[in-house]
């Protein structure tokens, strides 16, 4: 990522931060501090794949503001949170300030992790819209790989690359409009004046830049950082309305779609693991 691309989207996510770090943001802080038992409806979702992670050491990559990250917390992990947003580390810590939960967090960019962070880790976590962010996937599989003691696996649930290459303003059912794959050195750019939760207020800075990166790309650059995939799983939602007006809300705040169910796969679930020797 060259440093304009990197401003930029730092500049994007600053702003996301303090628009997703409000109590009356789609992200609904404040539940956290009402419930200290609550986890995030992500995480929640995630918790039959990520069984018992009470006492490991876990590192979230690409944290934002942190409600994920507590909620690893609340299961029973030691948990540290980086991300290269200022303002989202900033909430973040906030937030946990406020809640009580003991997290860390550190701001960093996430190719930089391996050197701002001490030690290994049993499980790396990274969570819905972080890959697309990201210009290179080797480089991402290789410092997943240094963060990781011998045995421990990375869970990573994302939403599907076939999903952002759907167009979702083209009404009628999913149309695929944008690259799958990452063979291109230009990102796709954007600029819109509103974020992916419901907020009273827009963004000044509307401009961003993404990478697709498909399943195959994803699952090659962990094989060649030496990890094991040991499972791969399609689901048909998603945790935001990725195409207005043609999907319904489900159970912890899940989307599918409502004319076109089963048509496609809108996120995955991928766990990998650092061989024990």
């Amino acid at each position: 990522m060259d440093e304009q691309h990197a401003a930029t989207n730092k500049a994007n996510w600053d702003n996301r931060a303090v628009l997703h770090a409000k109590s009356d943001s789609g992200y609904k802080v404040r539940q956290y501090l009402d419930d200290k038992t609550r986890l995030s409806n992500v995480v929640a979702f995630d918790v039959p794949g990520l069984g018992d992670i009470a006492a490991q050491r876990a590192i979230h990559l690409q944290c934002h503001i942190g409600t994920d990250t507590l909620s690893l917390a609340r299961l029973g992990a030691k948990v540290c949170g980086l991300d290269f947003s200022a303002a989202s580390v900033a909430a973040a810590r906030s937030l946990v300030a406020q809640t009580g939960d003991d997290v860390a967090f550190v701001e960093a960019d996430v190719y930089a992790a391996r050197d701002v962070v001490d030690g290994h880790f049993d499980l790396v976590y990274t969570g819905i819209g972080a890959l697309c962010w990201l210009p290179d996937m080797t480089r991402w599989a290789t410092v997943v790989a240094s963060l990781l003691s011998p045995g421990g696996r990375l869970f990573l649930r994302e939403g599907h690359p076939i999903l952002f290459a759907v167009d979702e303003r083209i009404p009628d059912g999913p149309t695929l409009r944008f690259p799958y794959f990452n063979t291109s050195s230009k990102p796709m750019e954007w600029d819109e004046v509103d974020t992916y939760v419901e907020s009273e207020e827009k963004l000044s800075a509307t401009k961003s830049f993404q990478w697709n990166h498909g399943l195959g790309e994803i699952i090659t650059s962990l094989l060649l950082a030496g990890l094991v995939i040991e499972g791969l799983e399609e689901h048909d939602s998603v945790p935001w309305e990725a195409m207005p007006g043609m999907m319904e809300k489900r159970e912890l705040d899940e989307w599918g779609l409502k004319e076109h169910g089963g048509c496609m796969p809108l996120s995955f679930t991928l766990i990998a693991r650092k061989p024990a020797s």
